[in-house]
């Protein structure tokens, strides 16, 4: 029964590998855009707020649709729109009178995409039959972090060898991958998250329960720990330690998504034989102290090894919350998943974020920025020491 739904997790893999060509293709476009389009640094912060923001109301508006219509056809469509938005990057900032406005219109297509693939792939593995859950869902979320590397690796030898001012073809390129999952979703098998005759809680059930409450608190801190750094990795790198572009791109996103994917990869092979509790509250001191040390340091290839770090610690985040979330409530369903999706939705906006204000508010420090984003792996540990004593 296991190897009827292997191509079923092959596929939500891919789907993973999508949200993070859309999640992380732009910002490698960050300067360029700057540079060709004279977008001030204000208004490239939006682009990842914007991006999140929309993925967060595609989040909270999928409680509504997703069981009515299917998760077949929902996953069908958002790889669609997510391919439509990475094409639809390369024309409308050319053909539209603000190119601004092309790029967000662009980004607001695909990342309803994103907020989609979001909501949807984790309870469609969390549905298929596995002997580890958590395990599973933590290979899940792996696969963002080699999609990440990607993204980063190829987008940056593309560049070198045929020019960062041909990225519209490599957008067109990375279009193809959700374009070919889409037909994939078509034909696999997608098991419910119910028994039969079960029906999941519903939003009043789930709003009253504080555990539900945490966990949502715990996903928000797990978005922001992550993509505070990571949003800003490229630019932090290349802008505020004065290296090449390239370099910075393999210096700084790349190693921060080698490592958070080696943490959910290592998890995903021996979680069986580790508490979860015990490596997020470890993750989470070190996120910490990578945050503190990219604010400190003052030796810039040490800054960069506290980014990569950095990625090392926030990799069990966001897969060990949703594991705990499905084993504290069994019965969640779409609405669960959905809410904390959007959690961790408002967490990878929020983030960023509040880096690129303060950083804008003190001349562009960008190390104060991440400094003001401690207070989201603090919280996060916060939470996991509530639900531990919870639990007791």
């Amino acid at each position: 029964m296991k190897n009827r739904y292997d191509t079923t997790i092959t596929a939500c893999f891919v789907g993973y590998i999508v949200q993070a060509v859309v999640n992380n293709f732009v910002p490698l476009l960050f300067l360029t855009f700057q540079r060709n389009y004279q977008i001030p640094l204000s208004q490239i912060t939006l682009l990842v707020t914007f991006n999140f923001g929309i993925q967060l109301l595609v989040d909270l508006l999928s409680v509504g649709f997703v069981d009515k219509i299917g998760y077949r056809i929902s996953l069908v469509l958002a790889h669609i729109l997510s391919a439509a938005g990475l094409i639809l990057l390369t024309v409308l900032p050319e053909i539209l009178p603000s190119p601004f406005a092309g790029i967000l219109a662009a980004v607001m297509i695909y990342a309803v995409g994103g907020g989609l693939l979001e909501v949807l792939v984790s309870p469609v593995v969390e549905a298929c039959p596995s002997d580890n859950k958590e395990k599973a869902m933590s290979m899940l979320h792996s696969f963002y972090c080699w999609g990440h590397v990607g993204v980063v690796l190829v987008s940056t030898l593309f560049f070198q060898m045929a020019g960062i001012e041909n990225w519209r073809i490599l957008a067109c390129l990375w279009a193809l991958i959700p374009i070919c999952n889409a037909f994939l979703f078509l034909k696999v098998p997608i098991a419910s998250l119910m028994e039969e005759g079960e029906s999941g809680l519903r939003l009043k059930d789930l709003f009253g329960m504080r555990v539900f409450w945490v966990l949502l608190v715990m996903m928000i801190c797990a978005g922001a720990s992550e993509q505070a750094v990571s949003q800003w990795a490229s630019t932090f790198a290349e802008k505020g330690l004065g290296i090449s572009k390239t370099a910075g791109d393999l210096a700084g996103p790349m190693a921060f998504a080698v490592l958070m994917g080696t943490s959910r990869l290592f998890y995903g092979k021996y979680g069986d034989r580790i508490h979860l509790d015990r490596f997020m509250k470890g993750s989470s001191i070190l996120c910490i102290l990578s945050y503190l040390g990219i604010a400190f340091l003052p030796i810039p290839s040490l800054c960069l090894i506290a980014c990569a770090v950095c990625g090392l610690s926030v990799g069990i985040m966001w897969p060990g919350t949703f594991s705990k979330a499905a084993a504290a409530l069994p019965k969640g369903g779409t609405a669960m998943f959905a809410l904390l999706a959007l959690g961790g939705d408002i967490g990878c906006s929020g983030g960023p974020t509040v880096v690129g204000l303060v950083s804008d508010a003190l001349g562009d420090n960008l190390k104060m920025g991440v400094l003001a984003g401690i207070v989201f792996p603090v919280l996060l540990l916060a939470g996991i020491l509530f639900c531990k004593k919870a639990e007791e």
